[in-house]
């Protein structure tokens, strides 16, 4: 019989359709990934090619060699435009909108074309996360800006149009409706109980075990309860803090290690999957630490959204969060 479990963390609820459930082996993306070069002369984010993109934001310089190693950069067909004006409209007493202001920038991660983050080493993440900090911290400085998502695209069923490995930021006047959602769950579990509904859910996780991946001094990795999706992934920080612009260069030197690992074993297990990353934060001047905790959340996209989804709300995942986090504790790296 299939079961109906609930993220705690949004109260949404998922079928694990267990009459449709899948070995975590049938998962594995079939198609074989074609060769990729070092250097592109077409790609607007390998070395040589900056006059294709817009003057650097930021640029990660390699102190012996003096050549970038991590690049941000303005995207150049932004979903939002920094000369937007944050002002409500309403349409026929209505229709509400308002202009699409913020700002939308590249993360080029590697001056390499064909090193996703996954065969990258610790020290090459690292500078990848800090380039993070930096711009997130710039954003939360800028009048206006309500909500920072940094998130990855890899692959074409992840949504991406260029091979070189890169990540994105989108910092918006508003607060979507998932990010509230997910702040005002945070709230009511404190108001209740007193203590944060993340700390509670580290500690659960921890004390099944069935669904972790990995348990280290500052992170652990684990498939949550109510995974969404076939190898939903999730890294959260042990210590509590709302905002990812709060974590501490030591957490940086941990998260790299431990992310690196991580896409490594996804990447090995199912054979380079596409997939989604976002990092999760508290809304902008509202980062009380106790109530919310930021964290990872890595989506592979192995399975399709069809209509009950769409229909419903609620995701149907035909694999059991405990078999794929054994299947991924099992990989040797």
């Amino acid at each position: 019989m299939s079961e109906i479990r609930q993220d705690v963390t949004t109260k949404e609820w998922v079928i694990i359709a267990t009459e449709r459930l899948r070995r975590p082996s049938d998962f594995q993306h079939v198609e074989q990934r074609k060769e990729k070069p070092a250097y592109s002369s077409s790609c607007p984010f390998c070395p040589g090619n900056e006059k294709m993109t817009q003057p650097a934001l930021l640029s990660c310089v390699d102190s012996e060699t003096g050549a970038w190693q991590v690049r941000v950069v303005p995207n150049i067909y932004p979903a939002v435009t920094p000369d937007g004006k944050t002002a409500r409209k309403v349409e026929r007493g209505f229709f509400l909108s308002t202009d699409g202001a913020g700002h939308h920038e590249v993360i080029i991660e590697t001056p390499a074309h064909n090193k996703p983050m996954a065969l990258m080493t610790d020290a090459e993440v690292a500078s990848v996360l800090r380039a993070y900090r930096q711009r997130y911290e710039a954003m939360t400085q800028t009048p206006n800006i309500k909500s920072i998502i940094i998130f990855k695209n890899h692959g074409l069923e992840a949504g991406t149009s260029l091979e070189h490995p890169h990540s994105q930021m989108v910092a918006t006047t508003i607060i979507p409706r998932h990010m509230r959602n997910q702040y005002e769950v945070a709230i009511s579990y404190f108001d209740d109980n007193g203590r944060s509904l993340y700390a509670a859910l580290t500690n659960r996780e921890l004390a099944a075990g069935s669904r972790i991946i990995a348990d280290t001094k500052r992170f652990i990795v684990f498939h949550p309860f109510a995974s969404h999706r076939p190898f939903e992934t999730w890294i959260m920080p042990t210590d509590c803090k709302a905002s990812f612009g709060q974590a501490c260069e030591d957490d940086f030197t941990y998260l790299a290690q431990v992310l690196r690992l991580t896409l490594l074993k996804l990447f090995i297990s199912l054979n380079d999957p596409d997939f989604n990353l976002v990092i999760d934060s508290a809304p902008v001047g509202e980062e009380h630490a106790e109530i919310y905790q930021w964290h990872i959340r890595i989506i592979p996209r192995i399975s399709k959204t069809a209509g009950f989804e769409i229909g419903s709300g609620i995701y149907i995942n035909t694999a059991l969060p405990e078999d794929t986090a054994r299947f991924i504790r099992e990989i040797k790296i």
